[in-house]
């Protein structure tokens, strides 16, 4: 009888907690994101980071949630270009890592290759997240360079332009 009382004496205020009115910490999140302006500037220094490196690519700047803020090709890049910087980014972003990372673990054997399965994920080098104190902010992506180091390179020099902006 005591167990039973006991029992019901939990759940009634188990149910009392559950049914309170949640606290707005408690209830939302806050987040740091890229302005646009910071993104179009990311996508221009890439852009011209590359061109300065002899190579025509486009450049892709996504949110931190992968969503497009940003597309940029330069006069001579190939119209495959776009797609690819995009896919990149988004892959970047959503997989918290660099896409030239990626390639190499989908390589190494069966257990991410499953990766190559997941719709609009690309892991070939080019992709690279954007961090601001400890936090993704958003990815950039890069296509058209003679190789997938080289987008590598191009999208992380141009992050490094932008760090001073981004680190509070």
């Amino acid at each position: 009888m005591i167990r039973k009382t006991l029992l019901g004496l939990g759940l009634a205020a188990g149910l009392a907690l559950a049914s309170a009115p949640a606290k707005a910490e408690d209830a939302l999140v806050t987040y740091k994101a890229m302005k646009p302006s910071v993104a179009l500037e990311l996508a221009t220094i890439t852009l011209e980071t590359c061109r300065d490196m002899g190579y025509q690519v486009a450049v892709a700047v996504v949110d931190r949630f992968g969503n497009l803020q940003v597309m940029i090709r330069d006069q001579f890049a190939g119209a495959h270009t776009l797609s690819t910087a995009e896919r990149k980014a988004w892959t970047a972003v959503s997989f918290r890592t660099t896409t030239l990372e990626l390639g190499d673990l989908v390589a190494e054997g069966p257990l991410m290759a499953g990766l190559r399965d997941i719709s609009n994920a690309l892991a070939l080098g080019g992709g690279v997240p954007v961090e601001a104190a400890g936090s993704i902010v958003g990815g950039v992506g890069v296509s058209g360079a003679p190789g997938p180091d080289i987008d590598d390179d191009c999208a992380k020099k141009g992050i490094e332009e932008i760090q001073p902006s981004l680190d509070f």
